[in-house]
């Protein structure tokens, strides 16, 4: 299919970043030399964690609202979503001067609950999933006429995400290979729009690669089979994407332009996250930072040794803290630089004494010990023993291991 044939055309993302001058910030670039190092190519990073709101949703957020009659935009809009969605719509909707009701899923991060309400819209808890608060703000919208306004599945919207792919152009011009990841599709099938048209305008091929969590990963088998897949269970800690069946219009977009859509396990978000955080100073959500996840893991650069200069879109910023606490703790156990222990000892004086005696001469640091000789599995005059310590790598861990297994200890590893 042509590029004049899409649903979406460079036209009208064009028409969409007229609308947005002078309403979100133009995101920077940074290099990353770490990471460059790491992959053997050039590699910028599109700061949009640091968009307004804190994510690219603003931007397909505005479009949509702005370009609603006055007779809409007086009726108020519905939306639904985990967190980013719908900061964009309550802060669109407040500068348009538009009431917004948005519905969020019961387990929807309290710091995104809170700001979307600070931005002046209702919010409303209701379902597990964000598939459920979907079909929610859908009825509220039948029952009143409220504008129901989808996170990816509209034209507007898509148009709107597609500015992102105008600015990196305009940042990176000589740009290869860019990365985003993708949940239902919006901002892939919009940045796909943009940098396919512009590619062919310079005459030159532009890689786009779509990234997915693999615990929420629709868009593989949807794309191999060529009709929408819905999946029957959605689990990962990067719920920006956490999206369990694409858009009809973006995949009709992203079939025909993105050169690949691949996956990423938990542990290497969480590891891509730290990494953001200890190399290039950015504090990056789980699902913005799939791109890097990809790049990490080394998948990329086998299947494509030739990435050339690569962009990556760090979608989004907003974290819980919470979150944030246990994705370190998991992305330092990923990497071999935490690990907790559980033992069986005998309760006789000294045996504490004897393991935290071994762990410091391996320079290992204990930050935690629970001790107990109370339970079910335990018999009488025995103890269990669970240690949490700081260490420096996986070699390091089992290095830590041996020493506790040459004193006649049978540790074994929780995490």
């Amino acid at each position: 299919m042509s590029l004049a044939a899409l649903p979406v055309r460079l036209a009208d993302i064009e028409d969409a970043a007229a609308l947005l001058d002078g309403v979100i910030d133009r995101t920077p670039v940074a290099h990353s030399r770490a990471l460059s190092r790491l992959v053997g190519t050039e590699v910028n990073l599109k700061a949009e964690n640091l968009q307004r709101a804190g994510s690219f949703k603003v931007r397909g957020a505005y479009v949509r609202m702005a370009k609603l009659t006055a007779e809409e935009k007086a009726r108020g809009v519905v939306a639904a979503s985990a967190g980013n969605h719908a900061q964009g719509v309550a802060l669109a909707a407040d500068r348009l001067g538009i009431t917004a009701r948005i519905y969020m899923p019961m387990g929807a991060a309290l710091p995104k609950v809170a700001a979307t309400r600070d931005h002046g819209a209702e919010v409303v808890l209701h379902g597990d999933a964000v598939d459920e608060a979907l079909a929610e703000a859908q009825r509220h919208a039948e029952r009143t006429g409220a504008v129901f306004v989808h996170p990816f599945d509209h034209t507007d919207i898509v148009a709107g995400q597609g500015t992102l792919g105008l600015e990196l152009l305009d940042q990176i011009p000589d740009v290869d290979t860019v990365i985003t990841g993708v949940g239902g599709g919006g901002l892939l099938a919009g940045v796909a729009v943009a940098v396919k048209a512009r590619a062919e305008q310079l005459g030159r091929p532009i890689r786009l690669i779509g990234v997915q969590a693999e615990n929420a990963a629709a868009y593989p088998p949807s794309l191999a089979g060529d009709a929408l897949v819905t999946l029957e269970r959605v689990s990962t800690i990067a719920d920006g994407i956490a999206v369990g069946k694409p858009g009809q219009l973006p995949f009709s977009i992203i079939k025909e332009l993105v050169d690949d859509v691949v996956t990423v396990s938990e542990d290497s978000l969480a590891q891509a996250l730290i990494f953001l955080l200890e190399r290039n100073k950015l504090v990056v959500e789980p699902a913005g930072a799939v791109g890097v996840a990809a790049l990490l893991d080394g998948r990329l650069q086998e299947r494509y040794p030739d990435l050339g200069s690569t962009a990556v879109v760090l979608s989004g910023g907003n974290i819980d803290p919470m979150l944030m606490l246990k994705v370190i703790q998991r992305g330092l156990s990923a990497a071999g630089r935490y690990m907790t222990i559980k033992m069986m000892l005998t309760d006789r004086p000294g045996e504490l004494a004897l393991i935290s005696k071994v762990i410091a001469v391996q320079d290992a640091n204990v930050t935690g010990v629970d001790h107990t000789r109370i339970g079910g599995a335990l018999s009488m005059g025995d103890v269990s023993i669970t240690i949490d310590m700081e260490t420096k790598g996986h070699e390091h861990c089992r290095q830590v291991l041996r020493a506790l297994e040459a004193e006649g200890f049978h540790p074994v590893v929780v995490h």
